[in-house]
């Protein structure tokens, strides 16, 4: 015999699987951290890309939006020279008030122009003399916006008090 017990033996072997067990635990943790993390990488990913979709197609959006809002001054337009109960009348102003409501769906406001001047909204192209500054007294172009973001600043006449140097001209553009 070599001297060793049986249940030295066995001692032995069940150290070893134990060790084993733990090697194969501490394994299967990492593996589960790892998988973890690429889970949460991929949820990651997938909610990065639908934002950028998003952003995406709002700005696709709003551009197109922006190009079309000349359509609809061209209407308005039309509509100040032509003949109120015309049929012609009636029905270009059918065609704005559709193309307003498509964009109203989409998010499109006006912006308020009663009242006073606001430079994040409003763009004073000239002054008049009055007794307050910044109350807007004529609107040259509607403007607009898709929820806070601005696609056509409002391009207004302001009153401005009168200094001694005299009455303030409208600019040309």
């Amino acid at each position: 015999m070599t001297g060793k017990s049986p249940k030295a033996g066995a001692e032995k072997v069940k150290e070893t699987l134990e060790r084993k067990i733990a090697e194969a635990e501490g394994k299967a943790a990492e593996n589960m951290d790892l998988a973890k993390r690429i889970q949460a990488d991929f949820d990651n990913y997938k909610k990065r890309t639908h934002r950028d979709n998003e952003e995406f197609r709002r700005f696709a959006t709003e551009s197109l939006i922006s190009e079309m809002l000349g359509i609809t001054d061209d209407l308005e337009r039309a509509l100040s020279h032509a003949d109120k109960d015309s049929d012609l009348a009636i029905g270009v102003s059918g065609i704005r008030n559709n193309l307003m409501k498509i964009f109203g769906s989409r998010g499109l406001t006006e912006i308020p122009t009663d009242g006073k001047f606001d430079p994040s909204i409003h763009e004073a192209l000239c002054a008049e003399p009055g007794d307050t500054d910044g109350i807007i007294t004529e609107v040259f172009m509607k403007g607009y916006k898709i929820g806070d973001r601005v696609i056509r600043y409002a391009k207004v006449k302001v009153t401005k008090k009168q200094t001694e140097e005299g009455e303030q001209k409208c600019q040309e553009s």
